[in-house]
């Protein structure tokens, strides 16, 4: 039975429970950056909020297919990754203005039912700079990134900004393997930045921490803790929790009040949806008390990490 919503929407104008969300995304669903968006979303399915379905793998060429399939099936929401596809994906969600969509992209929401996110773990990814800059004894760090995009440029670079602020001798090496999921590739790029002295390696994407364990040095994570697949190796890593967002677009179409909107901000650490975790037993006191009470700061108001976009480039 539905009933009125703590937020003052009338019982008369509110959906019932379970409402139906699908999720489309092109990488694997254990990618890093995708597994997140799973995790909330399989918490509200556990809640009994939605009911949940998803396809994985979905080419560039068949995104438009399938999001008009799941339109077409009747989906309360719809949530995914624009990036390779803005137009088609906001020319499908305007043939279908009862569908709510939630989907990650560089770029602005949209009438009447278009809303973005992405994660912003740029503040975290700070956080790890310190770790690592105050960690490092080469003075080298080693960066492999997926796809060189706004998305991933402003963690890199706040990542850099991080490790500058506490150690100025350091140097980076920054390479792009094009790919968002190649483990292989990413572990061979890091190889090569081993064999130039970097000591410790920023893993934006799978495969760099394995080739930090196999050659004995650190890693810093990102969006995801995998410590405890890699122990001894994961430094510091910046993490990304998506509840706050997935949770605020549920409330909305369950309110049957969900309007295009950036729900970007609801990935900063003041809303939950960024954290960062060090290992204290690898990394130099000094810095985790430096970063820890950045990181109050930050959660303070008191604090701002610069977003760059631009592409980061190696110093050395």
């Amino acid at each position: 039975m539905t009933t009125t919503l703590s937020i003052g929407i009338p019982a008369a104008f509110a959906k019932d429970k379970p409402i139906k969300v699908a999720a489309i995304y092109t990488v694997p669903v254990e990618q890093q950056w995708v597994s997140r968006i799973n995790k909330a979303l399989k918490a509200a399915e556990a809640r009994g909020d939605i009911a949940y379905t998803f396809s994985e793998n979905v080419a560039n060429t068949d995104y438009e297919r399938v999001m008009r399939e799941y339109a077409e099936q009747g989906m309360d929401l719809v949530v995914g990754e624009a990036f390779a596809v803005e137009r088609a994906a906001r020319k499908v969600a305007a043939e279908y203005p009862d569908t709510a969509f939630l989907m990650g992209s560089s770029f602005g929401a949209a009438k009447p039912n278009f809303s973005v996110f992405d994660n912003w773990i740029h503040e975290p990814s700070y956080l790890t700079g310190i770790i690592a800059g105050a960690t490092t004894k080469s003075n080298v760090i080693g960066m492999v990134g997926g796809y060189a995009i706004p998305e991933v440029n402003r963690l890199m670079n706040a990542f850099m900004e991080g490790a500058l602020s506490v150690n100025p001798d350091v140097k980076f090496l920054v390479t792009f393997i094009n790919s968002w999921y190649d483990p292989p590739k990413a572990k061979e790029s890091a190889f090569a930045m081993i064999e130039k002295g970097a000591d410790v390696l920023y893993a934006e994407r799978f495969g760099v921490s394995d080739a930090a364990k196999e050659k004995g040095i650190l890693a810093i994570g990102n969006v995801i803790d995998t410590a405890g697949d890699y122990p001894g190796t994961i430094l510091s890593s910046a993490l990304w929790h998506m509840e706050p967002t997935i949770d605020k677009a549920i409330a909305a179409v369950l309110a049957d009040d969900f309007e295009p909107a950036d729900y970007g901000p609801y990935s900063f650490m003041s809303y939950g949806g960024g954290s960062f975790v060090v290992d204290e037993a690898l990394a130099p006191a000094e810095s985790v008390a430096t970063a820890k009470e950045k990181e109050q700061e930050i959660l303070d108001g008191l604090f701002r990490v610069n977003v760059n976009d631009s592409e980061p480039k190696s110093t050395m």
